[in-house]
């Protein structure tokens, strides 16, 4: 064990992104150990207080509604001690997520067109069929370069061995990228230091491929394209994100309101008069989308989009319908949708998972549930999640009804030991559970991010890392 600063760290019960079990410091983290012993802990301290005074000065911010359903505006909460993975390892889980997205976009074409993988019995057709997020009008459709999922957000842990796993796919409207982005300038301006000292590789060409798989995304080429980040206005808790991925690539940020159909084709007014959108980033559901075709109450959507759409005279990513994808019980069969359609096997394993619309399953879940984490198919943020070994009876007791009532809504999966990394508490530094979120960008090419939003659990031995529920984050640094 190192200097006087790690006297108390015990790094023993997880997998430590800096000490191995022996507490030992990896080799990638000498560096950093040594800066932060030689800072001490009233240095570190400032720092910290620098770091929530930046986070303020650019007014960094995610809402949180209460029970009320009052919004309450909260900082961003950053941690200064960052991640730090080798880029060898790095590369490994790039090719993986990767693999995987690809195989999902081909899944989701497949089950708007061909349906092989039903004919082929590797999927129950049931299960996609039954599924909130299957849109039936996009039956026959194709977008641009079977690319539905253009932008996913995919959920890494790394388990006690160290190996990184998948937890979950999202592929409706990820958010937290923007947050990955600020935490490194952030991280720039108060820790130099870190900097000159490592090699780490640059995020910060995201924004610029993002843009890039937008234009590629039009659906008809035009020699002066317009493409605009669709929000559905600064109540959303992501709108932070909305503005601040407008604004680095230089579109639009625009309101249902500020839409207009006419002809099949999508215009933004303006005050020089209409303007023809070419390419829409999304940050609505599908349902608020289009009143016209989904959801007859929605304010927030355009009406008439998703015909300009399926005309091909707009392009929308991510596409509608790709939710069929983005659920947790789709999610356990994702391995066998690699090696369907690419003939390769899975390079990033995941968490084994039970579906409780199996009659055996369901008996393994409901005899085991004081063992196992019971998630609802369909809901994030951390929402509805049971953690069996810390729940009551009474809790455990109610899932059970849950369960037995809407058996295709939930899932369960053995309780995984997130890894931990070194956090700035009060009174010390002390290791806190992570996991991590890589984003994947699927065009004509793909790009994943160097790293991705690293979610800390800010309290003692909890493993709930959103930040709607009081986790926190962490820049990640992939270092040569």
């Amino acid at each position: 064990m190192s200097g006087k600063l790690w006297n108390n760290y015990n790094a023993t019960k997880a997998y430590d992104g800096y000490f191995t079990s022996e507490n030992k410091l990896r080799k990638h983290a000498v560096i950093i150990s040594n800066i932060l012993e030689r800072y001490g802990k009233d240095k570190l301290q400032e720092i910290e207080k620098n770091c929530q005074s930046t986070i303020s000065a650019r007014g960094i911010n995610f809402r949180v509604y209460a029970a009320n359903n009052r919004a309450e505006e909260k900082k961003w909460p950053l941690d200064i001690i960052p991640r730090i993975i080798p880029k060898s390892q790095w590369n490994k889980v790039t090719k993986g997520l990767k693999q995987r997205v690809k195989a999902l976009n081909l899944f989701i074409d497949d089950v708007y067109n061909q349906k092989k993988i039903f004919k082929d019995n590797i999927i129950p057709r049931e299960i996609i069929f039954n599924s909130p997020y299957y849109v039936k009008e996009c039956e026959g459709f194709s977008p641009k370069y079977k690319s539905w999922a253009n932008i996913s957000g995919v959920d890494l842990i790394r388990n006690k061995s160290g190996e990184y796993l998948v937890l979950e796919d999202n592929l409706r409207v990820p958010s937290g990228v923007s947050y990955m982005l600020e935490n490194r300038m952030v991280m720039r301006d108060v820790f130099p230091e870190l900097f000159t000292r490592y090699k780490v590789a640059s995020i910060h060409q995201y924004t610029n491929k993002l843009f890039n798989c937008m234009n590629e995304c039009i659906p008809k080429k035009t020699a002066n394209p317009h493409m605009v980040v669709l929000t559905p206005g600064i109540y959303n808790s992501a709108y932070f994100e909305h503005s601040f991925l407008a604004e680095q690539m230089g579109v639009a940020l625009v309101e249902g309101k500020d839409l207009f159909v006419e002809n099949d084709n999508v215009y933004m007014k303006t005050v020089k008069g209409p303007l023809k959108v070419d390419c829409i980033y999304r940050r609505l559901d599908d349902n608020f989308l289009d009143p016209k075709a989904f959801n007859k109450d929605s304010l927030i959507g355009v009406p008439g989009l998703f015909k300009c759409w399926l005309k091909k005279n707009v392009g929308i990513i991510n596409a509608i319908g790709t939710g069929v994808a983005d659920d947790k019980v789709v999610y356990s069969y994702v391995n066998k949708m690699i090696v369907y359609y690419l003939g390769e096997q899975p390079i990033l394993n995941q968490v084994e998972t039970y579906l409780c619309h199996n009659k055996n399953q369901k008996k393994y879940v409901l005899e085991n549930l004081s063992k196992l984490v019971v998630k609802p198919a369909n809901a994030s943020g951390g929402y509805g999640i049971m953690i069996g070994p810390k729940a009551s009876l009474k809790e455990r007791a109610e899932v059970a009804e849950k369960i037995k009532k809407n058996p295709r809504e939930y899932i369960a999966q053995p309780l995984e030991t997130l890894s931990t990394a070194p956090t700035i508490t009060e009174k010390n530094i002390e290791p806190r559970h992570l996991d991590l979120r890589p984003f994947i960008l699927s065009g004509k090419t793909n790009y994943v991010t160097t790293g991705g939003l690293t979610r800390v659990a800010l309290r003692k031995g909890s493993t709930i890392v959103n930040s709607s529920q009081g986790g926190g984050s962490k820049d990640t640094l992939i270092v040569e």
